[in-house]
């Protein structure tokens, strides 16, 4: 997944589930900056803190193998 689609789907299910940036932090805790960094696309975050917005949400981080097949 891009990061850019992470941090899409991430911020919709937030709007969806009707939490703010604060809510999140102090469920998932992860500090406020830190969200408010990845949200923006300039933070960085650990897979530790991904996994703990993650959880938070109700979503999970999967990794699959890319297609590398020329046609």
């Amino acid at each position: 997944m891009h990061y850019k689609t992470l941090i899409e789907s991430v911020k919709s299910r937030r709007d969806t589930l009707k939490i703010t940036q604060e809510m999140l932090a102090d469920l998932s805790g992860v500090g406020l900056r830190t969200l408010k960094q990845f949200e923006s696309g300039k933070g960085n975050p650990t897979l530790e803190t991904l996994t703990k917005i993650g959880d938070t949400l109700g979503m999970e981080l999967i990794f699959t193998t890319k297609n590398l097949t020329a046609d």
